[in-house]
């Protein structure tokens, strides 16, 4: 996917002012600071460390040039709307994670194995966000869950009310989901005993008081590790929009925001490599560093299509198998021309 001339080279003239809105990621640091500048660009960073607030009003109004998306969000409104999707993307991920570890079960349900959740009822925020299409994927096709015996439940996980927006796109085949309009979080209903577990973002606070919710793994980090070396899978959250209006007047931005953001994230690693200051509150980092150098190597975040073609491959066939997606489109088709940058 291009835009009306390339990845035009940077024009002359005064920089292109570009509000971007993005949750304040380590890797996003020096952008915010201003460490790496993009070229041609006058960088407005706007902090917003509520993902869902940023994709709500960036799918209503495109109110930011560039914001963090939904990677399910995006893919399942250009598949419909093509080259009337009102942004475009670029081959940035600044989240990743894993999710082995955010399946929560109710005990007394019989929940033992991944198989024991058929003929639950089961809480998730939305169907359709990335957490949960990765995970129902997991449970398809590492367990063999048949996910058609399972009934959804939609809202918070611990607020009450609804996760958001109600998604842009409709669902294309009937899945039974009740939206919980009970007044009470999914932590309330699985600690009461009315759902049977737990998918999302989040694990219920309930767990801390009633031993009987509990986590379906509880060797998940182990399990995680396993599942990458295995599969090569450090399941992608969010890509990075570029307003669609904008982006066809200044091809360019695309370019040099993807390299901006690699550069940031390259700052980000070399500052958390250097542990006679450490940069995170994390008592045995130099271990933690020794475990991602053996685990990813030495950039456990990388950019770009190639690095992503796997995940979205995977993620897309998930989405056609869950009714979100009508079929697959080819992963160099969700993303604007970058030409030949080969920055990751």
């Amino acid at each position: 996917m291009t835009g009306p001339t390339g990845a035009a080279d940077e024009p002359m003239g005064a920089p292109v002012r570009v509000n971007l809105a993005s949750g304040l990621y380590d890797r996003m640091q020096a952008l915010y600071t201003g460490e790496v500048k993009p070229r041609g660009i006058d960088l407005n960073f706007i902090v917003n460390d509520d993902p869902r607030n940023i994709f709500n009003r960036m799918s209503a109004t495109q109110e930011f040039d560039v914001a963090e998306m939904s990677c399910s969000d995006y893919i399942a409104r250009l598949s419909v709307q093509k080259d009337e999707t009102p942004f475009i993307a670029i081959p940035v991920y600044p989240a990743r994670c894993f999710r082995h570890g955010y399946i929560t079960v109710d005990r007394r349900a019989g929940i033992r194995e991944p198989k024991d959740l058929e003929g639950k009822r089961i809480g998730l925020p939305r169907y359709t966000m990335t957490a949960t299409v990765w995970i129902r994927g997991i449970l398809q096709h590492e367990f063999g869950v048949d996910l058609s015996r399972i009934h959804w439940v939609e809202g918070q996980i611990n607020g009450t009310g609804l996760h958001g927006e109600p998604g842009v796109m409709p669902l294309l085949r009937e899945v039974p989901i009740t939206v919980n309009q009970t007044g009470r979080s999914l932590s309330d209903l699985i600690d009461k005993h009315e759902i049977d577990a737990i998918i999302g973002t989040s694990v219920p606070d309930s767990r801390h008081h009633n031993p009987d919710i509990v986590r379906l793994f509880p060797d998940f980090r182990e399990r995680e590790k396993e599942y990458y070396r295995r599969t090569g899978q450090f399941p992608i959250m969010h890509c990075i929009v570029i307003r669609r209006s904008l982006y066809e007047q200044h091809p360019f931005i695309a370019k040099s925001l993807f390299e901006a953001f690699c550069e940031s994230k390259h700052v980000a690693i070399r500052h958390m490599r250097y542990i006679a200051i450490p940069r995170y509150m994390l008592p045995w980092m130099h271990d933690d560093i020794d475990e991602i150098d053996a685990v990813f190597g030495r950039d456990p975040f990388p950019y770009g299509i190639e690095a992503g073609r796997r995940n979205f491959e995977a993620f897309q066939q998930y989405m056609v198998e869950h009714g979100i997606l009508a079929k697959a489109m080819p992963v160099e088709s969700l993303f604007a021309d970058i030409g030949g940058s080969t920055m990751t």
